[in-house]
């Protein structure tokens, strides 16, 4: 069964004064909005959020959106796979309409964190780690700035070439009117921001954020009688890797993103020179330049060189984080996911506004941990 997404919405990123079942019902009734679907027409309900309970003490929200929806008796489920439960929920909505268990599915991600401390809502995402790594205080920045550090220093690569990733998704991201930042930085701006981890800066880091964002899938039979407009998803894959990162034999090598990656480009019979646009999980900068090598974007240790020769800008060979990424737009983890197939789907349909690029086909990486687990999805226009 070919799937299609026939709708999406997003709401605004950023600190938000409303709670985890007021976010979710904003975007879940601003997709059934966009697909113009009726709610008890939705079969499956999937809510995609890593730690509503830890952040604000709140489960069940999927029967709760199911209610506030009015999408009853529809079967309704959360899906937690840490960072990359957007991604997750993605592989879960494609899997009950190519099954044939859904005719019409809802997937709804979203998080809310801004009303905790940094340091509180730090120890909350830190727990994604191993026990034998959290007890030794291990985060998941100290893991960015040891891994950046080893990049730069094997393959000789400047510091400025990581400070481009964020200079490049802060400018796309003004051009997002849902974005957490609406604010162009310059070089020196993010290389002399506070050191959070060596070498790694402030402005190399996503900024802890409240949103939610949605789709709506159904079959492609389905989709060619209710619109012209809809994505088809091609290819979709999800994989793992060591989850005590320093088990892994090249710290530099993300092995769920080469791994779901190959089978996405497989399942979609497309290679890497055939995706026009990106998303990739910036939560550092480092990690755009791992997910271009892991995806056949760029040779290895080659992507620091691909983003200072300008091939990732708007205007380039591969646009990527067209949306400004996780470091622009924001980085509600369980929205995180679904907001990146939200702009890869507007980019093929093309409706992607001021940040519109030239898309017939276009990839979203989402990653959970430090590449501890990845979904990789592959989305072409549909004919």
């Amino acid at each position: 069964m070919t799937v299609a997404v026939i709708g999406a919405s997003m709401t605004q990123f950023g600190q938000r004064d409303v709670w985890i079942q007021e976010l979710l019902s904003q975007a879940g009734e601003r997709c059934l909005e966009d697909a113009d679907v009726a709610p008890d027409d939705v079969d499956h309900l999937y809510v995609s959020n890593m730690a509503s309970g830890e952040f604000e003490g709140q489960t069940g929200i999927m029967n709760a959106l199911a209610h506030d929806l009015g999408v009853m008796p529809a079967y309704s489920e959360r899906v937690d796979q840490t960072s990359s439960s957007g991604g997750a929920g993605i592989y879960e909505a494609w899997q009950s309409i190519a099954s044939g268990a859904s005719e019409m599915t809802l997937l709804v991600g979203g998080e809310k964190m801004t009303h905790k401390t940094t340091a509180e809502a730090t120890d909350v995402i830190a727990s994604i780690t191993h026990p034998a790594e959290y007890k030794h205080g291990v985060t998941l920045p100290s893991f960015a700035g040891l891994t950046a550090r080893h990049y730069l220093e094997r393959y000789d690569a400047p510091r400025e070439s990581l400070a481009r990733v964020a200079v490049k998704n802060h400018k796309n991201g003004v051009n997002n009117p849902h974005a957490q930042f609406q604010k162009e930085v310059d070089m020196e701006t993010v290389l002399e921001s506070p050191i959070v981890a060596d070498p790694l800066r402030l402005y190399d880091f996503c900024p802890i954020t409240d949103g939610s964002a949605a789709l709506m899938f159904t079959t492609e039979e389905k989709a060619q009688e209710l619109t012209d407009d809809y994505a088809i998803i091609t290819g979709i894959a999800g994989a793992t890797d060591t989850h005590v990162v320093h088990e892994r034999d090249d710290p530099t090598v993300m092995g769920g993103v080469v791994e779901s990656g190959k089978q996405a480009y497989e399942m979609a019979d497309v290679g890497p020179d055939d995706v026009d646009v990106a998303e990739l999980h910036d939560m550092f900068t480092i990690l755009e330049f791992l997910q271009m090598e892991g995806l056949d974007f760029a040779e290895q240790g080659e992507a620091w060189q691909v983003v200072q020769n300008g091939e990732t800008e708007m205007d380039g060979r591969l646009p990527v984080n067209t949306s400004g990424g996780l470091k622009s737009k924001g980085h509600p983890l369980g929205a995180s996911g679904v907001a990146q197939g939200y702009e890869i789907y507007k980019q093929v349909v093309g409706e992607a506004g001021d940040r519109q690029v030239d898309a017939e086909t276009g990839l979203a990486c989402n990653v959970g941990g430090f590449g501890n687990c990845v979904i990789t999805t592959i989305m072409e226009a549909g004919q």
